[in-house]
């Protein structure tokens, strides 16, 4: 019995940490392989930009991805 509550309680807490914020903009620093998603005009309805970030020297790899509505949250990016 203690083991499925302890498990109920876990599931509670870590279910939220699998939500993505969509940001407006793209931020100016991003730290190396670090993932955002900007909704931008760049991708087509309902798709959203996924940015990862590089090392010195490389370009940001940049992907139009679809993400479900229960996945993401709508946020402002702080320039």
């Amino acid at each position: 019995m203690r083991s499925f509550a302890l498990g109920l309680i876990i599931s509670a807490v870590s279910v939220p940490c699998f939500a993505q914020t969509i940001l407006k903009s793209e931020p100016l620093a991003l730290a190396p392989y670090e993932v955002v998603f900007v909704q931008d005009a760049s991708c087509t309805a309902g798709k959203v930009l996924k940015v990862t970030g590089s090392i010195r020297g490389l370009h940001r790899r940049k992907i139009c991805v679809s993400l479900a509505a229960e996945q993401a949250s709508l946020a402002t990016a702080t320039p």
